[in-house]
């Protein structure tokens, strides 16, 4: 059983940054592909980034590319989503998920992960 939280969240103008940090409970964390999803008012939820269990992979949605990056440090277990350049767009509440032990794909899909946070607010201004 895998445990998270998310923190960071906040309102920022239009061009600042945010780091978001997830803690996980459990000393599994090491064995879970980590990922970041966000869903806005009246919309889906949607896959931002994801890392491999050793962070040496990482994969990111096409919004983002270039202005997120997402990491991890095992030894606090925690993972983490740095956000540059934001834009009103990114609004939404951000979440952090862990896939099932034993999943080594890095996946974008949302049910593909088994454990969830509570998410935390993200809100830009324009």
């Amino acid at each position: 059983q895998v445990q998270l939280v998310e923190s960071g969240g906040g309102l920022v103008q239009a061009g600042g940054s945010l780091r978001l940090s997830c803690a996980a409970s459990g000393r599994t964390f090491s064995s879970n592909v980590m990922g970041w999803f966000r869903q806005a008012p009246g919309k889906e939820r949607e896959f931002v980034a994801a890392i491999s269990k050793r962070g040496g992979n990482t994969v990111y949605a096409d919004s983002v590319k270039g202005r997120f990056t997402i990491s991890r440090d095992n030894a606090k277990n925690t993972v983490y989503l740095q956000m540059n350049s934001l834009q009103p767009e990114d609004t939404a509440v951000y979440y952090c998920a862990a896939e099932p032990l034993g999943s080594w794909a890095i996946s974008r899909v949302a049910h593909e992960y088994d454990y969830w946070g509570q998410g935390t607010q993200v809100t830009v201004s324009s």
